[in-house]
């Protein structure tokens, strides 16, 4: 199946914020009253999903909703009232460093005793397990780098042009079948997956749309340029090794050629992206405006934090024998 197929459906709301904005985009009502978000939980399943379906007007829309949507402006100032506490949250917690330099150079370094999911599924993961990772994280990988691709009329100079590349990379290098996000498609049907766009978004986790939002968040706002590039670097600093480790998983559990060469590619080419963003993108970019270095860093611990919590939710549930989703597959 085209990851290019059809808007997915709206998707079951998950409490007062969430239910009343799927029946304002079905048409039924109003949106919510933005002083409604008061005392809502940050990081919970009823603002998250709500944000993400605010955000998705961004990308492919929903079926069923009008396009223009998208520039509704009771919408916006909802979606204004959702995000907010969300970044205020996030710098609360999250915050670690105050210059990139420091907050880039620990992403270097691979820690021998590593407890991730990366290594989880390497040397014991089974399946069900890597049809449940791969669910989740369908949210961003069938938009892979469409999320960054905002920040490009944001950048000028050496930062653009490094940002450019990897993206141009990211979107298959101008051929359509190596597009990173056909490519997850393809992982998916190796899978036994649905490769539609969306076709998970019921299943995953507060958790899990929290780490997309973020994307989208810093991406659409001119104002959290240098967090979206920190939030870049350390996607691309991070996803060699852990790749590496993916790849393995996918061999050792027969899950499938297409399966294991999403992540193969993603070995050898994050490795070039990885110098290309630390030294062109970032260093670009601080060379321009300075003033943004505490901003890079935020982007790198938020990142940081929100996969952190994503790992737990993903460990903690297979440990026990549980599903990390919030209905089975």
């Amino acid at each position: 199946m085209d990851v290019r197929s059809e808007e997915p459906s709206l998707p079951q709301g998950r409490g007062r914020l969430s239910d009343a904005l799927v029946e304002c985009l079905r048409g039924g009502g109003p949106p919510p009253d933005a002083r409604e978000v008061a005392g809502a939980d940050p990081f919970g399943e009823d603002l998250q999903l709500a944000l993400y379906l605010c955000y998705e007007l961004h990308y492919r829309g929903f079926a069923g909703v009008a396009d223009d949507r998208e520039w509704d402006p009771e919408l916006l100032r909802f979606r204004a009232s959702l995000e907010w506490p969300f970044l205020e949250a996030l710098r609360a917690v999250a915050t670690r460093h105050k210059r990139a330099d420091e907050a880039l150079d620990e992403l270097l370094v691979e820690p021998v005793d590593g407890t991730g999911v990366s290594r989880f599924l390497a040397e014991e993961g089974e399946l069900w397990q890597l049809r449940e990772y791969a669910a989740q994280r369908s949210l961003y990988h069938l938009k892979e780098a469409d999320p960054h691709a905002w920040v490009l009329p944001r950048l000028w100079g050496r930062a653009k042009a490094g940002m450019a590349a990897v993206e141009f990379d990211e979107f298959g290098g101008g051929r359509a079948d190596r597009v990173h996000a056909r490519l997850f498609a393809d992982l998916m049907t190796d899978l036994g997956l649905d490769p539609a766009y969306g076709r998970y978004v019921n299943v995953a986790c507060a958790e899990t749309l929290a780490l997309v939002n973020l994307m989208s968040l810093f991406g659409l706002h001119r104002s959290l340029r240098g967090a979206l590039v920190g939030h870049f670097a350390t996607v691309e600093i991070t996803s060699s090794p852990a790749s590496r480790r993916l790849a393995k998983a996918m061999r050792r559990t027969g899950a499938g050629a297409a399966a294991e060469h999403f992540y193969t590619e993603h070995v050898e080419a994050d490795a070039v992206h990885e110098q290309v963003v630390r030294h062109e993108v970032v260093a670009g970019l601080l060379a321009e405006e300075p003033h943004l270095d505490a901003d890079v860093a935020f982007g790198v611990d938020a990142t940081n934090h929100l996969e952190d919590v994503l790992a737990d939710r993903f460990l903690d549930a297979w440990r026990a024998g549980r599903s990390s989703l919030r209905a089975p597959v």
